[in-house]
């Protein structure tokens, strides 16, 4: 750990990055104290008003507080992005791990069902399921997590092909270890480096599926704010209301870069090849 944060420091982007990401999650769990407003009262006389002392992101059409709306979509984009990615990344390694641990016939039938889920375009799949399922914050967490998991079993089964035939697992196996005892204790701990990378990237793409759905109107569903919700009130009325699209906007810029950042410092300072 003292090592990789010597070599994460360096990258000033990657702290900055972590920093604004600590930054959000402040933001999130405490949106009831910071957010100046209730993000779903109506005020009809503060309608479509633009930034200033008393509303500084602006209001929408129905008179809400455009920063207290996006200060609580912070929440749900979040909270979207951990879950879904934390379901994605079970499923991988669990698939990933059998399919690199046993071999044969199971690694084959586990990669041809890889094969058939990447061939179908991920986010029209999402929207086929979401129109039958109905949508929901949970419905969304979970068709992500259970439509991003590829990259992930690709990644372990990568790992173990490699370390099942180290000299710590043969030790292992020859001290009469059962498989579950090798797979879990000694060759998983060795092969998550690289899911967590995997990981810190799933979450900027599992937020920008969620703004996206939001912004397509199934996602995230009013008056729950989004920041997706909040950037289609801002594309019907883009010509009066240019801050309805920007500090939403900007928000899902700013969180997914920042999370690309913290993801290529986290590479970059655990890569062995930079261990020399």
């Amino acid at each position: 750990m003292k090592l990789f944060w010597q070599r994460f420091k360096k990258n000033r982007l990657a702290v900055a990055g972590g920093v604004v990401v600590l930054i959000l999650f402040i933001i999130a769990i405490f949106a009831s104290l910071i957010s100046p407003y209730d993000p779903n009262v109506i005020d009809k006389k503060h309608v479509l008003e633009p930034p200033s002392l008393k509303h500084p992101f602006g209001t929408d059409e129905l008179g809400r507080d455009i920063m207290s709306r996006v200060i609580w979509g912070s929440r749900i984009s979040i909270s979207v992005g951990f879950v879904a990615v934390g379901i994605a990344t079970i499923i991988g390694i669990i698939l990933g791990a059998i399919s690199g641990y046993y071999g044969g016939w199971l690694d084959s039938v586990i990669m041809r069902f890889v094969d058939i889920m990447l061939s179908i375009p991920t986010f029209f799949l999402i929207l086929a399921v979401i129109a039958f399922l109905g949508p929901s914050i949970l419905n969304i967490m979970i068709i992500i997590g259970l439509t991003s998991w590829m990259g992930v079993a690709r990644l372990v089964r990568a790992e173990f092909l490699t370390l099942k035939e180290r000299e710590f697992v043969i030790a292992a196996r020859g001290l009469g270890a059962k498989d579950i005892r090798i797979i879990f204790g000694h060759i998983m701990p060795n092969s998550l480096s690289p899911v967590i990378v995997s990981a810190i990237l799933g979450v900027a793409s599992a937020i920008l599926v969620e703004s996206a759905l939001s912004f397509l109107g199934i996602g995230v569903q009013p008056p729950t704010p989004s920041w997706g919700n909040i950037l289609t009130s801002g594309k019907d009325n883009i010509e009066i209301a240019w801050w309805l699209s920007v500090f939403p906007g900007l928000s899902i810029l700013i969180t997914v870069l920042t999370y690309n950042l913290v993801g290529e410092g986290v590479r970059d300072a655990i890569d062995p090849r930079l261990k020399v």
